[in-house]
């Protein structure tokens, strides 16, 4: 093993966020509110994906793991790129970035990172708020195609 490596660790099955929301609820002192107990402290709510969030994180582009001495440790063989090519792909993206040219620095990203395929449209989160009314009790969000 050298520098750079990636290391991986075996967390066991996963958990769905749901029940953890339920046990973290629990665990603080709380009762979870729902319809067979509507005076709880604490309502889940599922709310749906938003542009860009994701179901599962992958943790590696490329199939290539190998096992290390300990058995819950994998190393990972990933594709690494030159240092000056690296810079010269982030001074790219900057400046797509200070020219409000996202559209590019997509683009560029596509391009540069190996296996990234976007499975979203370009969303601004910034100029997209969410505003809420004094008084209103609705919530007004702007979207933008």
């Amino acid at each position: 093993m050298g520098g750079g490596d990636v290391f991986l660790l075996d967390m066991g099955e996963p958990v769905r966020i749901a029940d953890l929301a339920r046990h973290m609820t629990r665990l603080s002192g709380f009762v979870e509110k729902n319809v067979d107990n509507p005076e709880g402290d604490i309502e889940i709510q599922y709310t749906g994906l938003r542009p860009g969030e994701k179901l599962y994180e992958e943790l590696l582009i490329g199939d290539n793991v190998s096992e290390t001495h300990h058995p819950l440790i994998y190393r990972a063989v990933e594709e690494s790129s030159d240092w000056g090519i690296l810079t010269q792909g982030i001074e790219r993206i900057l400046l797509s970035i200070e020219h409000h040219d996202y559209d590019k620095a997509r683009g560029i990203m596509v391009d540069f990172v190996s296996g990234f395929t976007p499975d979203s449209i370009l969303v601004d989160w910034l100029c997209q708020p969410s505003a809420k009314k004094v008084g209103d009790k609705k919530s007004h969000q702007l979207e933008t195609a």
